[in-house]
């Protein structure tokens, strides 16, 4: 009777899976439960080395260490000595195969996917071969999981993380800080008068150009486009000085404690 029905390898601090098990399980009750197991793994960062959690006919497991993580969806009746070996054999033998600066460097989901086959492999020799390494490797798990027992997660903390991340966070009806800007300095006062003089000279000069240059020939369209562009140059500098003030006023809003020197 199969036991582990399913294990991904995943990364610590951003829940990221590296690699995962073929699942052939496609039952509501499954698929509801893979879903809590990657809400889960995104809140490994914050869980304890070892844990567990139950979802309809399921339960999770989870062991962790440095930045590597082993999750199991497994069946209520496989013993907890059974679920946490099979998750330090894998992490044993994901860590061996690679090292910590490519598990860092993984930018893709399941970057690992050769490793799968390994997973199947482990999760039917556990599910199906009983040995003599492994029924000894249980009792020393056994013996740890009686000094200090694995967290139990209910579905509520699940729940409540899964909303979290989903963007519904709590509302606080806290008043907003009271920010002001900074006035402005001499030198951008100065920066932004000459801008605006330099706009108006070359739209003036622009104008004047070209009525001359209409009545003269129509070859000569290059020398007002020499002093039109200078002008448009100058309005989008402007424009981008106000979008720079716009963010600065941005984050001294979002994050006062950043300029709390600032009044």
């Amino acid at each position: 009777m199969s036991m582990i029905f399913s294990a991904t390898v995943v990364r610590v601090r951003d829940g990221l899976p590296l690699s995962a098990s073929t699942d052939f399980y496609h039952t509501q009750d499954f698929v509801e439960c893979r879903k809590r197991l990657k809400t889960l793994a995104q809140r490994l960062a914050q869980c304890p080395a070892r844990g567990s959690t139950e979802s309809c006919d399921f339960s999770i497991h989870f062991s962790s260490s440095g930045d590597v993580a082993c999750m199991a969806i497994c069946s209520r009746q496989c013993p907890a000595a059974m679920a946490f070996c099979f998750l330090e054999t894998l992490w044993w033998e994901f860590t061996a195969s690679y090292d910590t600066t490519c598990i860092g460097l993984a930018s893709r989901p399941y970057a690992f996917l050769e490793f799968d086959s390994i997973i199947q492999k482990m999760k039917w020799h556990f599910n199906y071969v009983s040995s003599s390494q492994i029924k000894s490797s249980m009792e020393k798990i056994q013996e740890e999981l009686e000094v200090q027992p694995p967290v139990i997660l209910t579905l509520e903390d699940t729940d409540m993380a899964n909303g979290v991340m989903n963007g519904h966070t709590p509302v606080h009806s806290e008043p907003a800080p009271n920010v002001r800007m900074e006035p402005v300095t001499a030198l951008g006062i100065l920066s932004l008068v000459l801008n605006i003089m330099c706009a108006a000279l070359n739209l003036i000069r622009g104008v004047h150009l070209a009525e001359h240059s209409l009545q003269v020939a129509h070859e000569e369209i290059g020398n007002i486009l020499a002093f039109l562009i200078p002008f448009v140059a100058c309005i989008c500098q402007l424009q981008r000085e106000i979008e720079i003030d716009r963010e600065v006023f941005h984050l001294l809003v979002h994050y006062p404690n950043d300029h709390s020197g600032r009044s």
